[in-house]
């Protein structure tokens, strides 16, 4: 087998999204990446459909567009060796310096019996179907399940979204998850919920789902219950990275494995398994492994965004989460019906809602439920960043009319708090001294 140096010195293991952040962020010092496909995909869902057929489309990113100065090896990574600091990729056994496991996740799968015989898609292959299922399963009512449970129905499917929760979304914002329920229901999703699926048969074309409730019958099923990490088969017990078949390749805090040599980065590794967050995780691993950096993944300020119509966005803490660590907090919600502009867009179901560290405007969380709440959080998000309050937030000027201006009204909400009894009087002193 023959044996070859890693380009600069790093060896990348995956070419997904976190893969491509770093090397591409390696810039010319260059790289090695490890991945038996040569591009990056993202396949975006179509907004409508005509006469039930679908015509997917594929933005298509090459590694070597992507990654200029990286080396590519069409190949997975399969064995690694402790001793030699080498690992082995197709015909090649590549020497590295650093290696970053980047490998990734992939769809959960779950233990109903008869699913894997009978068939079923997942948030990977749906994209791949070119005829519109007249009737769909979705099973999993989280983000990846409720955005694709509304996509299709809107597509004009009819869809039954299963789960064993009582309600949508259930580790979302309890107010957010029962507005997105609300929306599934005009929209005629059917709700199956706090429900246990028995079997799964395959009876001609049709599938069927056995529940204690009786039978439903469908043409497709699409499992969305997340995604696990991608952590089997890769030797790293020989070389000392411990791993978690569901919690993925053990790191700390600097995204570096129990190997101090090996790095890790995205979906394999870390909760949030967001493309935005293997971007973040690979400006960490390349601070950290070039330039002797400290920055920590738990510093880092998390949004997130349901794309569902409401979207719904979220950065920071829960009040379940303040609540955990024994933090007190007051938590201010300005509904949208108060907002003009979500008034005049007919869009008056949603909120912005914000967490403060009890008695101050430190912000420890916000939740959006909007039409384009992703977009309205980053001002949050910003804040929280850049260490500014809630009651500076109550300063900036927004356009009017804007749906964002409900941030603003939410730092008014926060202002007014300050008016204690005692300043009050002060100012009605003032008031009445200057008439």
């Amino acid at each position: 087998m023959a044996t070859r140096k890693a380009r600069g010195g790093t060896l990348i293991a995956g070419g997904g999204f976190a893969g491509a952040y770093v090397a591409r962020y390696l810039g010319k010092r260059g790289c090695t990446i490890a991945s038996p496909e040569n591009f990056v995909l993202f396949t975006p869902m179509l907004p409508e459909a005509a006469s039930g057929t679908l015509e997917p489309r594929h933005v298509v990113i090459p590694l070597r567009v992507m990654c200029p100065h990286a080396e590519l090896l069409l190949d997975r990574l399969t064995a690694l060796d402790t001793d030699t600091h080498t690992a082995t990729v197709g015909p090649f056994k590549v020497e590295y310096e650093r290696l970053v496991l980047a490998l990734g996740s992939i769809p959960r799968a779950l233990p109903i019996p008869g699913l894997a015989e009978a068939g079923s898609l997942t948030n990977e292959t749906v994209f791949s179907l070119t005829e519109l299922p007249k009737r769909l399963a979705v099973i999993g009512a989280g983000p990846i399940g409720c955005e694709l449970a509304q996509a299709f129905r809107r597509l004009g499917s009819e869809v039954v979204l299963f789960d064993a929760a009582p309600h949508v979304l259930v580790r979302e914002d309890a107010d957010a998850a029962e507005i997105l329920q609300r929306a599934f229901v005009r929209d005629g999703i059917r709700l199956v919920l706090s429900c246990e699926l028995r079997r799964v048969t395959r009876r001609g074309p049709r599938r069927v789902i056995e529940l204690a409730a009786g039978e439903v019958a469908v043409d497709e099923i699409l499992v969305g219950a997340g995604r696990a990490p991608n952590v089997e088969g890769l030797g790293l017990e020989a070389v000392g990275v411990q791993y978690d078949p569901a919690r993925g390749v053990l790191v700390n805090d600097h995204l570096q494995t129990t190997n101090p040599r090996i790095y890790a980065a995205g979906d394999v590794c870390m909760q949030h398994k967001f493309t935005h967050m293997a971007d973040a995780a690979a400006r960490i691993v390349i601070q950290n492994t070039l330039f002797l950096g400290r920055k920590k993944l738990s510093a880092l300020h998390v949004p997130w965004c349901t794309y569902t119509d409401p979207e719904i966005a979220h950065v920071g803490m829960y009040e379940r989460d303040a609540a955990r660590q024994g933090i007190a907090v007051d938590t201010f919600v300005t509904p949208l019906s108060t907002v003009d502009r979500a008034i005049a867009d007919g869009e008056e179901e949603g909120f912005v809602k914000v967490h403060v560290k009890k008695g101050t405007d430190r912000i420890l969380g916000a939740t959006i439920v909007a039409r384009h709440a992703g977009e309205m959080l980053n001002e949050i998000t910003l804040a929280m960043v850049g260490g500014l309050g809630l009651g500076t937030l109550a300063n900036v000027i927004h356009p009017y009319p804007t749906q964002a201006e409900a941030i603003r009204k939410t730092a008014d909400a926060y202002n007014r708090t300050r008016l204690t009894p005692r300043v009050k009087r002060v100012f009605q002193s003032w008031l009445a001294w200057t008439r």
